[in-house]
């Protein structure tokens, strides 16, 4: 295979250490019979390690200069050129088979591919990602903290995030000028049937758009301008960091028509 220079517009940042890479295999735990869905295979480092462990590997792949050299090295795996948040993943998913996403997430696509799993958390059962280190710590942060955000609450009610572990510029080529992070989402299917989950997301984000203000202006400059908040037995006084899940939840059903 000829030497493939990573894309700096595609976020590319190919993981070449061993023991980090048998790190994030043991994190993910793939079963034989798992349906593992990697997200930018790129050079296949990690895939390797995947291909040991699970039978059914899915690999969504954007730069085409790669897949031929993955088609050869994994000639069992079901190999996707394409962008991953443009592909229909329902549509590939192996009937009745634990399905584990894991994936180097670039910074420019964190947010979208985090909202496409949540879309499918009814489908997916858990996701390792690779992303930027300042990332994970807002996607992990409590709430009172100046991580808080958007991404914390949303993740936190569709499922459960965990920070694992920090992972160096050094064991990336090319080297990155932050740190990376791994994190392991463990997605929760029960559903609270009284919620409208399309309303609690709109709310969350308008409540941190302007997260400096009061809840009651935040929401008052966006989508919920000509709602009559006075009407909702609720502290809109708060800033949006200052409140739970719980809260954001409880809040979402008040003004639910």
């Amino acid at each position: 295979m000829k030497k493939i220079i990573p894309i700096k517009k595609l976020g590319q940042n190919y993981l070449k250490d061993k023991n980090i890479i048998e790190k994030i295999v043991r994190e993910i735990d793939p079963g034989k019979d798992d349906q593992i869905i990697e997200i930018g295979p790129g050079l296949g480092a990690l895939t390797a390690g995947l291909a040991e462990k699970s039978k059914y590997l899915t690999l969504i792949e954007i730069d085409r200069r790669v897949i031929e050299e993955l088609k050869s090295r994994f000639s069992d795996a079901n190999i996707i050129e394409g962008d991953f948040l443009k592909i229909n993943i329902e549509s590939i998913l192996e009937r009745r088979r634990t399905v584990k996403v894991v994936g180097n997430i670039p910074y420019n696509v964190t947010s979208p591919i985090l909202f496409k799993l949540i879309s499918l958390r009814e489908k997916i059962n858990e996701s390792v990602l690779m992303v930027q280190d300042e990332v994970a710590r807002r996607l992990t942060a409590s709430y009172r903290t100046k991580d808080y955000g958007i991404l914390s609450v949303i993740l936190s009610y569709f499922g459960d995030v965990k920070y694992r572990f920090r992972i160096s510029p050094n064991v990336f080529h090319p080297k990155p000028k932050v740190h990376s992070a791994v994190i392991h989402i463990y997605f929760n299917n029960k559903r609270d049937n009284e919620l409208d989950e399309e309303l609690f997301i709109k709310i969350v984000k308008a409540s941190f758009g302007h997260r400096r203000k009061t809840l009651k202006n935040s929401l008052s400059n966006g989508i919920f301008k000509d709602y009559d908040f006075s009407a909702i037995d609720f502290d809109f006084s708060k800033r949006a960091e200052e409140l739970k899940v719980s809260d954001y939840v409880y809040l979402t059903k008040m003004m639910q028509p």
